[in-house]
């Protein structure tokens, strides 16, 4: 089962980025109307058991109901807003990203180990 946090406050971009020196973050932007951003949610889901990742804390952005939030992180980590989008951040900086079939999280564990 994937863990996945809600992220629903902009203010919780501060806690990931403290969070990040600790430990690697990722972030997954959703459009819940979406089939390529469920399909791509549902390929994390049943691959999270697998990947190896369990230092890693993952949050979950409803981008339907969340859209400034998403802004703030394109304009926060530099990236190009995209939907699905999976971002790994460390170190307070986004060191992977990603979107839709082109989320893997073989890929994420690589970024993470590098």
């Amino acid at each position: 089962m994937t863990p996945w946090q809600p992220l629903t406050q902009s203010e919780q971009l501060l806690d990931i980025v403290r969070e990040s020196q600790e430990q690697p973050v990722l972030i997954f932007k959703h459009s819940t109307t979406c089939s390529i951003s469920a399909a791509a949610k549902g390929k994390i889901e049943r691959q999270w058991a697998d990947a190896g990742l369990d230092n890693v804390k993952i949050y979950y952005l409803d981008l339907l109901r969340f859209r400034p939030i998403s802004q703030e992180i394109a304009q926060k980590f530099s990236v190009q807003h995209e939907s699905p989008q999976l971002l790994l951040i460390q170190d307070g900086e986004c060191r992977y990203d990603a979107s839709h079939m082109g989320i893997r999280l073989t890929d994420v564990k690589q970024a993470v180990a590098g």
